[in-house]
């Protein structure tokens, strides 16, 4: 983990950045689009996912980095939550429905990975970078 320098880097920031665009364009089609409170509510519970996990990242230590990572691991159950209720809905459709589900599960896997990680190298006081 010493070799990551940026945020950029890091494997669930990549997969909650596809978790945004993917929620985006979702939230763009037909009914879904028109449901404001909603659609902004996912598109914001996914973007708190990814903005955690940099915002964390750029703290002083792990113990705080640690923090912003279990938010952002909440914000991504957010997602599935929000998800579950647009497929109630009728907004997706069950292939939609199980790709989302899949990624916002994906992100959270590797959040909690990190997690682990970062606890069991016993870095919680400083910053591994």
């Amino acid at each position: 983990m010493s070799g990551i320098k940026r945020f950029e880097e890091i494997n669930a920031w990549k997969k909650a950045r596809d978790l945004v665009k993917v929620v985006y364009s979702a939230t763009s089609e037909s009914a879904f689009s028109k449901d404001y409170a909603l659609k902004d509510q996912i598109r914001r519970s996914a973007i708190s996912t990814i903005s955690n996990i940099a915002e964390g990242f750029e703290r002083d230590g792990n113990k705080e980095f640690i923090s912003f990572l279990s938010v952002a691991k909440s914000s991504s159950g957010e997602v599935r939550t929000q998800l579950y209720l647009a497929k109630d809905l009728g907004y997706l459709s069950d292939d939609k429905f199980n790709d989302l589900m899949d990624l916002s599960e994906e992100t959270s896997r590797l959040i909690s990975g990190f997690i682990k990680y970062l606890k069991s190298v016993n870095m919680v006081g400083r910053k591994f970078v």
